[in-house]
């Protein structure tokens, strides 16, 4: 959170360290599942401690009552991902520095993988020099013009890796959104939601989007949610605009808990809904406090110390995962699903729905040749509708149109399938997407036929990770240049591992092995050490096509410097596949897979 102070009556904004207390952090709760919906719309008694009895509030909505339970152990997690990112980038994730960047990275492949619309968003004015970008995802069913937006800052201080403030907010947001696309319901409306640059220099990322809509734009977001520091070790339960019409869900699942939530006048233009707010968007939030001192009276209702910081490492280096209050965390992502199912998800059938589909639903073609289809759709319920049609997964040297690009529903496009003479030869899924009130999708196969020659060839794009992180996927923070390690060649590499404690990394990458070649062979230079001693394989490194391991290496493989490897992939030659390399470590000691310079060859 943005550290704002009052000076001679003037605000005065600047990025400071708090203070140290001399109190060390409050110890982790434990987590505890909330109650079910069911009681939150009913008005049933349930629990929030043991032996007491709350009443919940009444019906707030039946769509609220499905909202999924968040597992707060898979927010954790991310957690662990941030704070080992800060560790490998100077104990920070500073908006300017490679820390951030990996974060944005670590996110953004989340939710790629799950599907969303993701786009980094530069700052291009206002944000301070070297700014990472903001980071965008859309969920792309619902009413495109009612959105429901959900953001927190991704920055840290320069003091610290910033676990709490923010990524506790942020953690929790980027859980949510992978339980709703996991969960998949019926939309209402749209969800967005934001990931910020710069909050710490002075809300600069939310400030640069919000002042980048257009005012039709603008007038589609009802309302905006911000989550910062919303698991302080010593915090209270406080909402922005606690009694206000956008905070109606948020307040209600806290009630239904018994944790009379209080304004959060602490954090009042201190975070990036004052960016919304500002543009008279409607805004809340939850927030569990930061440098302000807990008063007798929350600590009577609330428990934890009087007169002690809210969250005693605010802006510090000890903001870490020990500075984590795991049963505020639970309360607060559980609270977010409510108010995002309340707000967005219908468990009724859309008003006007429509089907969609391709005929034939596969196509063989030569190289430079093209394919046609029929793409058809139909009212399946409620009035016609406009649907946009769009296609994605073509590989390099295959274009999809669509004439026309958009129908109306109960009409038809043609579908060109076009390629070029040195498209390579293989199997090619396409998702062919059609949007409207509602989006649907369905596959059209394409094979490029060709067993002639061979053009030797390297397939994997950025191997060796100069390129920033794309087209990998999966944790893509590992990626980077990072402190403690070195690359086998230029500045960075892939570390996997590396914690010490229970964890897994996987990074992914898809490629087609044309058809005409007579070998593929995967090459990469891969370095392990380890603080494990006993020659008993606890950690391991896999490298798997698809679901089929190819290898696996462990601890016992430790060496100094990299060593290079390869491993025979011509059986996959035609096909396109998916190289997957993951590192899981067990629960003690450390063991580092460090890679780099992955090729594939053909021949």
């Amino acid at each position: 959170m943005f550290r704002r102070f009052a000076v001679a009556g003037v605000s005065l904004a600047a990025t400071i360290g708090a203070a140290a207390l001399a109190v060390a952090p409050t110890a982790v709760a434990t987590p505890r599942t909330h109650p079910p919906h069911s009681a939150i719309s009913t008005g049933q008694t349930v629990s929030s401690a043991p032996g007491a009895a709350v009443n919940g509030p009444s019906a707030p909505g039946t769509s609220a009552a499905d909202a999924p339970d968040v597992d707060v152990a898979k927010v954790q997690a991310h957690l662990t991902e941030l704070n080992a990112i800060a560790t490998r980038n100077g104990g920070n994730r500073k908006s300017s520095g490679q820390g951030y960047r990996d974060s944005v990275a670590y996110v953004k492949g989340k939710l790629q993988a799950a599907g969303y619309t993701v786009t980094e968003q530069p700052c291009t004015s206002g944000c301070a020099s070297g700014a990472g970008p903001n980071l965008i995802a859309e969920w792309p069913q619902g009413d495109a013009t009612k959105v429901y937006m959900f953001g927190s800052h991704l920055d840290s201080v320069g003091a610290g890796p910033g676990i709490n403030d923010n990524g506790s907010g942020s953690a929790a947001l980027l859980e949510t959104a992978l339980t709703l696309a996991e969960q998949h319901p019926a939309m209402a409306a749209r969800v967005r939601f934001g990931w910020w640059t710069d909050e710490e220099q002075g809300l600069n990322g939310s400030d640069f989007y919000v002042g980048s809509l257009s005012s039709t734009e603008r007038s589609k977001i009802k309302a905006y949610y911000n989550f910062d520091m919303i698991a302080s070790t010593n915090g209270g339960y406080f909402i922005n605009h606690v009694n206000s019409t956008a905070a109606q869900p948020m307040k209600a699942y806290w009630d239904s808990l018994n944790l009379q939530p209080e304004e959060n006048t602490e954090g009042a233009g201190r975070s990036d809904d004052y960016s919304f707010e500002q543009a008279g968007i409607p805004t809340s939030g939850y927030a569990m406090g930061a440098s302000a001192r807990k008063t007798s009276a929350q600590a009577a209702k609330w428990g934890g110390t009087a007169s002690r910081a809210y969250d005693p490492c605010y802006h510090q280096s000890c903001d870490t995962t020990g500075n984590i209050n795991a049963t505020g965390l639970n309360r607060s992502v559980d609270g977010i699903a409510y108010t995002l199912w309340k707000l967005a998800v219908t468990n009724s059938t859309p008003a006007n729905d429509f089907s969609l589909a391709t005929s034939p639903a596969t196509g063989s073609v030569d190289p430079g040749a093209s394919a046609t289809g029929t793409v058809s759709t139909a009212t399946t319920s409620g009035s016609a509708q406009t649907v946009q049609l769009s296609a994605t997964g073509a590989p390099a040297g295959v274009t999809v149109s669509f004439n026309p690009t958009s129908v109306t529903s109960g009409g038809s496009s043609a579908m060109t399938v076009a390629t070029t003479s040195a498209t390579a030869p293989g199997t090619y899924p396409l998702t062919i997407t059609g949007t409207g009130s509602v989006t649907h999708t369905t596959t059209y196969t394409l094979t490029v036929r060709g067993t002639g020659g061979c053009t030797a060839q390297q397939l994997l794009t950025n191997g060796g990770f100069e390129s920033g992180t794309t087209p990998w996927t999966g944790d893509t923070g590992t990626i980077g240049a990072h402190t403690g390690q070195s690359a086998h060649s230029g500045s960075r590499f892939a570390w996997l591992g590396g914690y010490g404690s229970s964890a897994t990394d996987t990074l992914s990458q898809s490629v087609t092995v044309p058809a005409g070649c007579a070998k593929a062979t995967l090459t990469y230079w891969l370095h392990i050490d380890t603080d494990e001693s006993d020659r008993v394989a606890y950690d391991t490194f896999k490298v798997k096509v698809g679901s089929t391991t190819l290898t696996t290496l462990s601890n016992t493989d430790a060496a100094s410097g990299y060593t290079q490897r390869t491993l025979d992939l011509s059986r996959y030659v035609g096909q396109r596949i998916t190289l997957t390399f993951t590192a899981t470590e067990d629960t003690s000691l450390q063991t580092s897979f460090v890679f780099d310079d992955a090729t594939l060859q053909t021949g």
